[in-house]
């Protein structure tokens, strides 16, 4: 299913009802989209404890993800990917988050098309280097 080295907690097939488009009328309805998320987390600890409060919450991330992409209202999906992955880096402890956006409903001959996308957490070396071109 991944190809990783690393755990993963992941979501496939959340369904969501958004805003999504750049036509007058797609900004004037909600459309089904299909989402993907695959979180690259150590999981470790929960593995060993088995408690919850251990563990990433594969049913917050979801209620969020539905919530930012109801919020975001993007006209592209590409938008929509890019800032959805980086709300989860964010928020979740994770190091690396694959996403993939969908809309099935967008061309008929096609049972989907979208968007899938990679974002990796930034190191606190990438920082110090940001920071220091910043400074220059």
């Amino acid at each position: 299913m991944f190809h990783t080295s690393s755990d993963v907690v992941f979501v496939e097939g959340l369904k969501v009802e958004a805003v999504i488009g750049v036509y007058d009328w797609e900004r004037a309805i909600t459309q089904p989209l299909l989402i993907d998320i695959a979180l690259e987390t150590d999981i470790s600890r929960a593995a060993v404890s088995d408690d919850v409060n251990d563990a990433l919450s594969y049913k917050e991330v979801c209620d969020d993800v539905s919530d930012w992409c109801q919020t975001i209202q993007a006209k592209l999906l590409e938008h929509l990917a890019g800032q959805v992955a980086d709300k989860l880096l964010a928020k979740y402890p994770c190091q690396k988050v694959t996403l993939s956006v969908a809309k099935p409903t967008a061309v008929q001959q096609a049972d989907a098309v979208g968007v899938q996308i990679t974002r990796h957490a930034k190191s606190s070396s990438d920082m110090v280097e940001k920071n220091k071109a910043n400074d220059a």
